[in-house]
């Protein structure tokens, strides 16, 4: 068992008192330890598992245990099946192999896993009984709406991403594909299934799956892949149900944070669409291929007005794009401007080569400056990160390490 590098006088004697005692408490709770002999085995023919990555020595952990342990007894009262949902654990220190592997960057860290299969989204909730056990009920509950009628498919909510299966019986392969993907996609589509002689009309060459966009005049869009296999359905619903430009809000922004990479905002009001089309039309177009290196997100600027006061601005001055590096913001000079050719993706690039930190400091490259024109040291002092405070707090985890920042 291992000490962290730094840790209280108040955690030393707390740790004295663990290597007499231990870390679990008495019970009939059944938590399932993982290591590399079993944990394949366990999440791959566990319908829900939570699994709770910690070490011994961390204090939230030790706070979080019994609290684990208890939401598991509820949650095997109430599904008694095995394979239903389980409840495990792993030691990081002694299994660092898979932590590593889950990329575990904070104790305890709660992770969800459908069949095998890890969730993008792990559980931040309250750490109460009532809130994980609630949280498990949840994820019991099945994602896909039954439609009796093809009506019901003319008042689905516009508003939100639909996905609607038209399947001859509900016991086929091709449905179970569907259940699978709506399982893993429940917190970004909205699905809908129809069967048997309510759903004929719409099965002219067999099972079919569409996607109906937000907004009233968007298009359908169909499935054309095979429905019995996984991978490509989860891919196409994926990129479907997952915009490239996602909405950050103050629910998704320590989630958003803590994937580690720089956000590129729109801030703009709420009403404001045509700014948001256009935003989401250049992001498109000039910046797909450095998608995983950044991420792209819109703001409601009323709601963060403080990220925007941080770079001088109000919700007055929206729409405004910027750059948090997590270490300083950037702002983009003219929103106008993105529509010009390759201009809003140097400004990515810019950020990536240093050349926006750069310049912050030492005014502009002497390429980029009028012939002629005296190049001085100008001073400056960018902004400091301010979705940097969304991040994971040392007031409910213990942070492994800091993150490289640009």
């Amino acid at each position: 068992m291992k000490l962290p590098p730094i840790v209280s006088s108040l955690e030393v004697g707390f740790f004295t008192i663990l290597l007499v005692t231990g870390l679990s408490t008495p019970g009939q709770a059944e938590i399932t330890s993982l290591d590399t002999g079993n944990i394949e085995d366990i999440l791959n023919n566990a319908g829900v598992a939570l699994v709770n990555f910690y070490a011994d020595w961390c204090r939230f952990s030790q706070m979080l245990q019994p609290i684990f342990e208890e939401a598991s007894n509820i949650a095997r009262e109430e599904f008694p099946d095995v394979t239903q949902v389980v409840f495990a654990r792993v030691d990081c220190d002694q299994h660092s192999d898979i932590a590593q592997r889950y990329r575990i960057s904070k104790y305890p860290t709660l992770k969800l896993f459908r069949n095998g299969m890890m969730m993008k989204r792990e559980y931040r909730g309250q750490r109460s009984v009532t809130a994980i056990a609630d949280f498990i009920r949840q994820q019991k509950v099945d994602p896909i709406k039954e439609i009796h009628s093809l009506e019901e498919v003319n008042t689905a909510d516009r508003d939100r991403r639909n996905i609607i299966g038209y399947f001859d019986q509900k016991d086929s392969e091709n449905y179970h594909t569907f259940e699978k993907v709506a399982n893993i996609l429940r917190d970004d589509c909205v699905f809908l299934a129809a069967f048997g002689d309510v759903s004929q009309t719409e099965r002219f060459s067999g099972d079919n799956v569409i996607y109906k966009p937000m907004g009233e005049t968007v298009p359908d869009m169909v499935y054309l892949g095979s429905l019995t296999n996984f991978d490509l359905t989860y891919a196409w619903a994926q990129d479907k149900c997952v915009p490239l430009v996602r909405e950050i809000t103050f629910e998704n922004g320590e989630e958003l944070t803590e994937e580690g990479i720089p956000f590129l905002i729109l801030f703009h009001v709420k009403e404001d669409t045509e700014s948001l089309e256009k935003f989401q039309h250049e992001v498109a177009r000039q910046l797909i291929s450095e998608k995983g290196s950044i991420n792209f997100l819109h703001a409601d600027c009323e709601k963060f007005r403080h990220p925007l006061l941080h770079i001088q601005k109000t919700p007055a001055d929206c729409p405004v794009i910027a750059i948090d590096s997590f270490r300083h913001m950037y702002v983009y000079p003219e929103f106008r401007d993105i529509e010009i050719p390759g201009k809003l993706r140097q400004f990515v690039l810019d950020l990536h080569s240093g050349k926006l930190h750069r310049e912050f400091h030492h005014g502009p490259d002497p390429t980029d400056s009028t012939p002629g024109q005296e190049i001085g040291e100008v001073a400056s002092n960018p902004p400091e990160s301010s979705f940097q405070k969304l991040a994971p707090s040392e007031t409910r985890y213990t942070l492994l390490r800091d993150r490289d920042e640009l």
